[in-house]
């Protein structure tokens, strides 16, 4: 493969190597990109996905490498992740073209260091050329240990009338096996490749997204969870998109409360479509930035409910008197932010544990996927509206995590660890 790469000489280069399928982890990596911009060469390798546009719009390059992203591929990717499909992400020949790949870009450009959020295969490619490998993550993904410690409860996957008789204790434990279980499906053929480039091999899921330093985008007070030395708080990264506020919005009226109602990447069209139907004849106004998620569905659209493209939601989310997200870490460090109450309605087991850390807090509540009805969603709305403590929780939370929002956080460590002193470019 020809790389056609422009790198400025004698200057390290840092190569971002995000999931760009998902908006979350892609502008992510922006905030980090342009943390370490003046010290550094940004580069962006890509196998596909939604977002890429994104990453060129901030001025970066993007290297793409095969094999590229189908869009049936990255169906079958969120299926996996949101325990619909038992399968691995990728077969081991797509894992050994991109790790082959990775090399051959990797000895090309020679960086002193590679961010990721969830391609694996870096864990061979990196190990393989001894280059640092720097998860993008959060406490709750070490979702086992939570599990373990009772910091979450059981996952929506298991509640089924069939199982809900165990009680929580034993779909705790139920919850472990399942995940040891299929996480084994996960990295059995990551395993494969790395014993052929002769590196380390994978024991568990948690061990998959283990770098030679872990980034923890979030407060270090989110979670309880204990954490390792290589586990670095960097504070939330808040994805700020450059997009205009539509004038609907800037000009809604603030006679009823307002919700904002968002899902992310990899909220499903049909949860999606119930949640909006479900606005009907309630007594708010809704703003909801999911348009490209049920855009092939039948869907009736309240008159309540405004439906918009992507939006700069750090800006729009702080007008809304409550959020009803699926709890994704960028959604939910968005919400945190805006200092409102939350209802959460999950797509995965990490959404749920995000979730779960906002309810031990006083101001959220989750609503298991499998048992979402309208109704309960009005209940909790109407709850949390007149609950003045979990407004005042909202709030103080809000400014304790603030503090967090310190650019120079993310600057200083990449300077210490990857640059000899701190001269910009």
């Amino acid at each position: 493969m020809v790389f056609n790469i422009k790198i400025m000489k004698n200057l390290k280069t840092i190569v971002f190597s995000p999931a760009i399928y998902n908006l979350a982890e892609t502008t992510r990596c922006i905030e980090i990109a342009k943390a370490c911009k003046d010290y550094f060469n940004i580069h962006f390798i890509s196998y596909g996905g939604d977002f890429e546009h994104i990453i060129e719009k901030e001025g970066y390059e993007i290297t793409r490498l095969e094999p590229q992203l189908t869009p049936e591929k990255v169906k079958h990717l969120y299926k996996v992740d949101q325990g619909q499909k038992f399968s691995s992400y990728f077969t081991e020949k797509e894992i050994r073209q991109q790790v082959n790949n990775e090399i051959a870009f990797f000895k090309k450009v020679k960086p002193v260091a590679v961010v990721t959020g969830f391609n694996f295969s870096n864990n061979i490619s990196c190990r393989v050329e001894k280059i640092p490998l720097l998860w993008l993550t959060h406490t709750t993904w070490m979702i086992e240990s939570g599990y373990r410690k009772r910091l979450f409860t059981y996952p929506d996957m298991l509640d089924l009338p069939v199982l809900r008789w165990f009680g929580e204790k034993n779909l705790i434990k139920l919850s472990l096996w399942a995940f040891a279980t299929f996480g084994k499906l996960i990295y059995k053929p990551y395993n494969n490749v790395a014993r052929e480039f002769g590196t380390l091999q994978f024991n568990s899921m948690e061990d998959i997204w283990l770098g030679d330093y872990n980034l923890l985008a979030e407060p270090d007070d989110f979670c309880d969870l204990e954490t390792p030395s290589s586990f670095h708080y960097i504070g939330p990264l808040i994805g700020k998109l450059d997009a205009p506020i539509p004038n609907e919005i800037l000009n809604l009226p603030k006679d009823k409360p307002i919700v904002f109602f968002a899902m992310g990447s990899s909220g499903q069209p049909k949860v999606i479509k119930k949640i909006i139907e479900g606005f009907e004849g309630k007594p708010y106004r809704v703003i909801a930035p999911v348009k490209s998620k049920i855009k092939n569905i039948n869907i009736k659209i309240p008159s309540n409910v405004i439906v918009t493209d992507l939006l700069p939601t750090h800006k729009v989310n702080p007008m809304a008197d409550i959020s009803v997200i699926h709890g994704g870490i960028g959604t939910v460090m968005t919400a945190i932010l805006a200092g409102k109450p939350v209802v959460g309605i999950s797509m995965m087991a990490e959404q749920e544990a995000n979730i779960d850390c906002l309810v031990k807090k006083g101001y959220a509540i989750r609503i298991r996927k499998n048992r979402f009805t309208p109704k309960k969603l009005y209940a909790a709305i109407e709850t949390l509206l007149a609950d003045e403590n979990a407004k005042a929780s909202a709030l103080a939370y809000k400014q304790s995590t603030e503090k967090w929002l310190n650019r120079d956080l993310i600057t200083d460590f990449f300077v210490r660890e990857f640059k000899e002193n701190k001269q910009k470019i």
